[in-house]
């Protein structure tokens, strides 16, 4: 049997072959990397692309949100350079959202082209979230940032290496720009011996199949993800659905921030159309996002609903058809603020979530914690004397789901990191994890009820330090679906040493907690799905023995 000009047996040989390369390409930056958001957090992503910027793989574990600014990078290379002044040798780096195809700054872009007999065949990438890249507050990620500029160093697409040699220029120029530099390098090091590896796997491959099968492999992987889709969408009811959500607000007074959906199904064609028309337009604060960050939200939850098993390529981009007006929230222009447009990209998938209750009851969830709740410490360590920059962000509950409770304390839809360790906060960083809990009667109820939240209070360790950070459904609640409660919204708490109690605003910078002090985080609980009255009395009582309900 055939999918276009390969059988389908050699094909999935070299399907999993290419896989294979991402996936260790993954691994290895994981285990290479300084920081502890990539190597406990894992976040980070793999890729291989082709030379017309098409993905073709991506690394299993990479990260939803990623997809957007991989292609962006080698579409933003291909737009500034012909392919004869690709050299073998080169490599680029990149992370700007306008000019490089990135979503935000922390996320630092590295290709390999990698070449056969002289030939370029296709792209190794990886991209990977410093915990800092410069800008007005520690961890790059704070609150009350109004334009890109504050947010850290800008990259345009430039050669990190030439001719197989580093251009130390330009890594001097990245590592001035960033506090501790050390972490930095080690962990760009990391990304470039990822990149190397990938390049070396790419060439045993060929070496192995031959040039001619490997490239013809690229179309027809694509082909194949295409089809599936295109079948997926074929058994749907055709129909138009509008869902809209809003976002509490932008850090700088804007409030009730709507993203609206029309989303439109045509099975004939077929074709799935998200049109954004109605959401509002950008804002000063810093959850604008752009086209590439918005377009891969929307194609994650189009693939979690229609078929999660396909794999993440080009057939699943050209699948769908999205559109976003220019200079609104989910496509904003320059230089509007983007630092957290992670918080805006979880909403974008429960929006898409939502559009489809009617269509796809079975599959839907109740709202998700829907946020990246982003927590900063930073400070210098009393025994060392150096600078240090603990950021995480931190999961929360997942959505109540047709068959069985949502998950609690997760990290939900575009951002499949982990949440960190105890033992790796207090080993790395002069701070005491004095509670990491889930927080009790946080989950909507429902037949199936939302998953609950986390709650992490932290301590500096005989110093003072800086908090900042970032809180999203800490106001408007994720909701449930067909009768689901509501879940519980998230919150920051500073508790001083005498044990007085001050709630945050939701997205705080710059905030001095004192030695004794501590700061608390609080993240939401899911949204539940079905009515609480029809939940079963076995599951109530396993509710309170938990102890994750103290009432029902």
């Amino acid at each position: 049997m055939k999918i276009g000009k390969m059988d389908l047996i050699s094909l999935e040989i070299m399907n999993n072959a290419l896989r294979s390369v991402a996936d260790e390409m993954f691994i290895s930056l994981m285990k290479s990397a300084y920081s502890t958001n990539i190597k406990e957090r894992h976040d980070h992503s793999s890729a291989v692309i082709d030379v017309r910027g098409r993905l073709v793989v991506q690394a299993e574990k990479s990260l939803a949100i990623h997809l957007g600014s991989m292609t962006g990078l080698i579409d933003s290379i291909l737009d500034q350079y012909a392919i004869d002044e690709i050299k073998p040798g080169d490599m680029f780096v990149a992370n700007d959202p306008y000019c490089a195809g990135g979503s935000h700054l922390p996320d630092v872009n590295l290709a390999l082209p990698v070449f056969i007999n002289g030939e370029l065949i296709c792209f190794v990438c990886n991209i990977a979230h410093h915990a800092d890249i410069g800008g007005m507050v520690p961890g790059s990620m704070a609150g009350g940032m109004s334009e890109i500029y504050q947010e850290g160093l800008r990259i345009p697409v430039v050669r990190l290496f030439s001719n197989g040699e580093l251009v130390g220029d330009i890594l001097k120029l990245l590592l001035l720009n960033a506090r501790v530099p050390e972490e930095r390098r080690g962990d760009y090091y990391a990304q470039i011996s990822s990149c190397r590896l990938g390049a070396r796997r790419v060439e045993e491959i060929v070496e192995r199949f031959g040039r001619d099968q490997v490239v013809a492999s690229f179309d027809e992987i694509m082909m194949r993800t295409r089809s599936r889709f295109d079948d997926a969408i074929a058994s749907l009811p055709a129909g138009t659905h509008i869902f809209e959500d809003v976002m509490d607000d932008d850090g700088l007074g804007t409030e009730n921030i709507v993203i609206k959906l029309t989303l439109t199904i045509n099975p004939a064609a077929p074709r799935l159309l998200f049109d954004f028309t109605g959401t509002h337009s950008q804002v000063l604060g810093n959850i604008n996002t752009t086209m590439n960050a918005t377009r891969a939200s929307v194609l994650y939850a189009v693939k979690a609903l229609l078929d999660p098993d396909a794999p993440n390529n080009q057939g699943l981009i050209d699948a769908v058809e999205i559109f976003v007006p220019s200079g609104t929230l989910l496509n904003a222009e320059f230089p509007a603020a983007v630092a957290a447009r992670a918080n805006t990209c979880q909403r974008i998938v429960d929006v898409v979530i939502g559009a489809f209750v009617n269509v796809l009851p079975e599959c839907v969830v109740g709202g998700a914690n829907g946020a990246n709740t982003t927590t900063v410490i930073a400070g210098v360590n009393p025994d060392t004397k150096r600078q240090y920059v603990y950021f995480e962000t931190l999961g929360g509950g997942f959505g109540g789901r047709a068959t069985k409770d949502g998950k609690d304390g997760v990290q939900v839809h575009i951002t499949n990191t982990s949440n960190l360790p105890v033992e790796a906060i207090e080993t790395e960083y002069p701070l005491i994890v004095e509670r990491y809990e889930f927080a009790e009667d946080s989950g909507g109820q429902g037949r199936h009820r939302g998953g609950l939240g986390l709650r992490r209070v932290i301590k500096p360790v005989s110093h003072s330090a800086i908090f900042s950070g970032f809180g999203e459904r800490f106001v408007n609640a994720p909701w449930g679906v067909f009768g689901g409660d509501e879940g519980r919204p998230g919150r920051f708490t500073l508790v001083s040493a005498s044990g007085t109690s001050k709630r945050l605003i939701n997205k705080p910078s710059g905030i001095v907690i004192a030695a004794g002090d501590a700061i608390v985080i609080e993240t939401a609980g899911g949204g539940g799905y079905g009515p609480a009255s029809e939940r079963s009395l076995e599951s109530i009582a396993e509710d309170l023995e938990s102890g994750k309900y103290t009432r029902v």
